[in-house]
């Protein structure tokens, strides 16, 4: 990046002065190995590429499952991101980044408010039918704003949240494109599946008055209440709990 097909866009957001975070497919040389990530860049307004992100919670399945309508192997394709949830100084703040399926972790969101951002970019593409639990389809909509919301609000931060909305290949995909403040309120919202340009002025010192109240970390937080947290992926029982985390057995 840029490459052929890329440079057009990063020499006219260059010559216009507007910055941007793009998606793609990336193969990486590691080790001698080749490595394939769902990654995203921001590129600042000069045309400088001033952070990357490798998407690391891959959704869906590795294998072909021929019940399904359509197949969500991102688990095949793509291997789990390694470069963590960085944040960068850039446009004047303290910017992060994430990809679709990562919006709805908490762990993404707080990670990066322990760093102080401001402004996280995320771009999703999801499908509103889930076909292991096609109960939730009705709710789609209301957990996408939701988990971004919550993770504005908690962390004390703009989310950016943009859609690759519509119908593709058969399959409906959520709209939805919104600018959420670090009150947790949507304050821009795209109003169809089509394309369109969605805009807010984002004063970034607007997430002060929560970073330094209700969500003042330094302050109010508990790590040693959290171990269970990152001693475990999945759930465990109490009493596994307990040799995990030894203050959960007293």
């Amino acid at each position: 990046m840029p490459g052929p097909e890329t440079a057009p866009l990063f020499e006219e957001a260059r010559r216009l002065g507007i910055g941007f975070c793009l998606g793609y497919a990336e193969l990486a040389e590691d080790g001698g190995a080749r490595r394939r990530y769902n990654t995203a860049i921001l590129v600042e307004r000069d045309g400088r590429i001033v952070a990357k992100y490798r998407k690391i919670h891959l959704p869906g399945h590795a294998e072909h499952e021929p019940w399904r309508a359509f197949q969500h192997l991102e688990k095949r394709y793509f291997e789990s991101g390694n470069l963590g949830f960085r944040v960068s100084d850039a446009f004047g703040g303290r910017i992060g980044m994430c990809i679709c399926n990562d919006r709805r972790w908490p762990e993404t969101y707080r990670v990066m408010g322990l760093q102080g951002v401001e402004m996280v970019l995320l771009g999703y593409n999801t499908p509103i039918h889930n076909p292991p639990a096609p109960e939730h389809d009705a709710l789609s909509w209301h957990h996408n704003t939701l988990v971004m919301q919550a993770g504005a609000y908690q962390n004390a931060t703009w989310v950016v949240g943009v859609a690759k909305g519509g119908v593709e290949e058969g399959v409906h995909q959520m709209a939805g494109t919104q600018i959420i403040a670090p009150s947790g309120e949507t304050v821009a919202l795209a109003v169809t599946e089509g394309d369109e340009l969605v805009t807010a002025d984002c004063d970034l010192d607007l997430c002060r008055s929560y970073k330094e109240s209700v969500f003042a970390f330094h302050r109010h937080r508990q790590p040693h209440a959290y171990a269970l947290i990152t001693g475990t992926a999945g759930v465990v029982s109490p009493d596994q709990a307990a040799l995990i985390d030894p203050s959960l057995g007293r």
